[in-house]
């Protein structure tokens, strides 16, 4: 498996590791309930009874957005970003991506989630010490965002599939906290946590899963939505049906560096599976 890093030492922002590696197994989206639009919020005390207990943080939670005005989608404040190209000079500072430029943390290294064939890179998730959040961006309609629809399905695949999965209101609307059931090798059923943000820009869709610490902890959490704020979406001019992924690219001046232990044998990937999510149809 390659790691990419820049050739040019000299660069002023220095750019993290990027490791290419397979796509993860997926679940399938195939419901269709709608949920509530996105609106401004902000996260409070019920964010850290949300990841205690499930049942304080439905009644916090039912309350908040009972008495939140619901607002549709592109509605919700960007002026902090993630941003449309169109609203930033240029990238200067950013890796960019193609679709997406991101800002580098400290630190931080990059994976490539590529396609089966591994030709077509389908997302990046960056990784922070025990926290991960992986993106992907996807065409949308000029009149409408696509989250609310989005929100509903992932919302109905998990609770069908035995998981759980609490809305709640957060930096960047509204997000779903879930525990996603997976079988472990013993055959008992094991829940790992992850939080669905969701961001409708004009004529695309960011989404990001964050996993790990970043699931749990309001700290790690804030550091990633960060991460997600400096975030700049090139749509293109090109006509794409929505939910249509946009194409992920390797930056300019990369090549493929492989790394070896002390015996001269190739060091394995660090990361045998990322966060798992939820495909998009």
């Amino acid at each position: 498996m390659g790691i990419f890093r820049r050739k040019d030492k000299a660069a002023e922002v220095e750019k993290p590791a990027v490791t290419e590696v397979d796509t993860e197994e997926v679940r399938d989206v195939e419901t269709d309930a709608a949920v509530g639009e996105p609106v401004t919020g902000t996260s409070d005390d019920s964010a850290d009874d949300a990841r205690t207990d499930p049942a304080v943080a439905a009644d916090k939670n039912a309350d908040k957005l009972a008495r939140t005005p619901r607002l549709n989608s592109r509605e919700v404040d960007r002026s902090n970003g993630p941003f449309d190209r169109t609203e930033v000079d240029d990238l200067e500072g950013r890796v960019d991506f193609g679709s997406i430029a991101i800002v580098p943390i400290a630190e931080m290294e990059l994976r490539l989630d590529v396609d089966e064939s591994g030709q077509e890179i389908t997302g990046l998730t960056a990784i922070v010490g025990e926290s991960a959040c992986q993106m992907q961006v996807f065409a949308a309609p000029k009149s409408s965002g696509v989250w609310e629809g989005i929100r509903g399905e992932i919302h109905d695949n998990l609770l069908s599939t035995g998981g759980t999965a609490q809305e709640m209101v957060g930096a960047l609307g509204y997000e779903l906290h879930v525990r996603m059931p997976a079988t472990g090798p013993d055959g008992r059923t094991t829940h790992s946590a992850a939080t669905f943000v969701g961001v409708d820009g004009p004529r695309w869709f960011l989404r990001a899963v964050l996993s790990g610490k970043a699931a749990m902890e309001d700290e790690a959490a804030e550091q990633m939505l960060e991460f997600i704020r400096g975030v700049v979406v090139t749509r293109g001019g090109e006509p794409r049906a929505p939910r249509e992924l946009l194409p992920l690219r390797l930056p300019e001046n990369t090549e493929p560096v492989r790394e070896y232990d002390e015996a001269g044998e190739e060091l394995p990937n660090p990361f045998d599976r990322g966060p798992e999510i939820t495909e998009i149809r």
